[in-house]
């Protein structure tokens, strides 16, 4: 009898003490940018993203300071010659291997996330919406705060014809972090 109150008790305190975390399986990293003059989307993700984040009794409190790394030849639009295209006319033109992100506070509906891509930093505000098993994060950039306007002219210039003389320099980037219970 006293076996089963005290592994009752277990049982119950773990799950009290139960902390949200996140890992890089958890997390997609999406992205959409803007070509013609009808401005159609076109859209992707990476497959490369290393998710730094520190456990936490509160989602909230998980997700402040969590931060990825984004490897930007892992570039994925599901169109191989898209891909290699994107790698070679945009992200090599300027350097950036890599696009850095931090959320650093949490509201309601809104993260405050910190970007840094071509040495630039800039903070953008990310709506969000949370369901029972997710979290979902969309803002958007411009990338002459980036100073990546040469990268940009790169890749109008190498598919000029595919984008009818037009590339915007918005993008739209989200994200999607899968929660576990602790995180729910």
């Amino acid at each position: 009898m006293i076996k089963k109150y005290l592994l009752g008790a277990l049982f119950t305190s773990s799950a009290l003490f139960a902390q949200c975390s996140f890992d890089s399986q958890d997390i997609k990293v999406g992205w959409t940018a803007f070509k013609t003059y009808e401005k159609i989307g076109v859209g992707g993700s990476f497959d490369k993203v290393a998710l730094t984040s520190s456990s936490a009794s509160s989602l909230t409190k998980a997700l402040e300071g969590t931060s990825v790394e984004i490897d930007t030849a892992s570039v994925n639009s599901n169109h191989k010659d898209r891909d290699a295209t994107l790698v070679k006319s945009f992200f090599e033109v300027q350097n950036t291997s890599s696009i850095k992100a931090k959320i650093l506070s949490v509201s309601e509906k809104k993260l405050d996330v910190l970007i840094e891509m071509n040495g630039v930093k800039r903070t953008i505000p990310f709506k969000y919406t949370k369901t029972q098993g997710e979290l979902k994060a969309e803002g958007v950039i411009d990338l002459n705060d980036f100073h990546m306007l040469l990268a940009l002219g790169a890749i109008n210039k190498a598919c000029y014809d595919l984008h009818a003389g037009k590339t915007w320099q918005d993008v739209s980037l989200s994200f999607t972090l899968q929660l576990d219970k602790a995180c729910r």
